[in-house]
């Protein structure tokens, strides 16, 4: 099973989404190709009701502490409740580009 396909499973599996985007993005930086490494996660969770962002952010993380182990270098995360997703027409914000290592301007 691929790495987008883990995150998938794993999100799941803890935050019972509404809906949820994970978006391989590694193309966009210095690393390898095929590296696996950078992703955009989208998740819209009933668990996030009253949640402060750090915490949805750290409870993510933890459901893909694995991953950081075996790999996964970043996240571009956008969490949302039901509510605030409709609020925001359905839509995550695209990921700027990346000015990291041999793309980072002189």
């Amino acid at each position: 099973m691929n790495r987008q396909a883990i995150i998938q499973q794993k999100l799941t599996e803890a935050l019972a989404p509404n809906h949820l985007e994970v978006v391989d993005e590694s193309h966009m930086h210095s690393v390898p190709e095929g590296a696996q490494s950078h992703f955009k996660v989208t998740v819209v969770s009933n668990h996030f009701e009253n949640m402060p962002l750090v915490r949805r952010h750290r409870l993510v993380n933890q459901a893909l502490a694995q991953e950081f182990r075996e790999g996964l270098h970043a996240l571009a995360l956008h969490t949302f409740t039901p509510e605030e997703w409709f609020d925001k027409g359905g839509q995550s914000p695209d990921s700027p580009p990346c000015m990291g290592g041999s793309k980072s301007s002189p």
